[in-house]
């Protein structure tokens, strides 16, 4: 029987829920789950340039670990990209090291710290809150 899955640290949730191809002829059928641990192994090696002993440090993940997330994020890009798939992304194996939260009014995302125990946006003073990847 195979080892349980351990959760994989993402520091922030993405800010998107999907990408869809645009000014194509021909759409592709189906879709290309990005999982959130993926897009954090993208983020935080190709956009913030981290070596992948760093980035799995942060993320809390073994060295091997992190590239198969890392080249399984980068099949599934190359794969909606040449078929023009649309690109969702779902919480997968995760947890965020905080509590995010979406406000519905203003669409601003920011973490409430527990402590706090904050109701409200910080930017539009709304309580219409929707948490996300909780």
């Amino acid at each position: 029987m195979p080892r349980r899955k351990s959760l994989r640290k993402i520091l922030e949730p993405p800010r998107f829920s999907g990408y869809k191809p645009y000014g194509c002829k021909e759409q592709g059928s189906g879709h290309v789950e990005l999982l959130y641990e993926e897009y954090e192994a993208i983020k935080l090696t190709d956009y913030y340039l981290k070596p992948h002993h760093e980035a799995c440090q942060v993320m809390g993940i073994s060295r091997a670990t992190f590239a198969r997330i890392y080249e399984s994020a980068r099949r599934k890009i190359a794969q909606a990209l040449v078929e023009t798939k649309e690109i969702k992304s779902s919480m997968g194996n995760a947890y965020l090291d905080k509590d995010w939260f979406l406000c519905n009014f203003c669409y601003a995302r920011f973490p409430i710290v527990k402590k706090r125990n904050q109701k409200y946006c910080p930017e539009c003073s709304s309580g219409d809150l929707k948490p996300i990847g909780n």
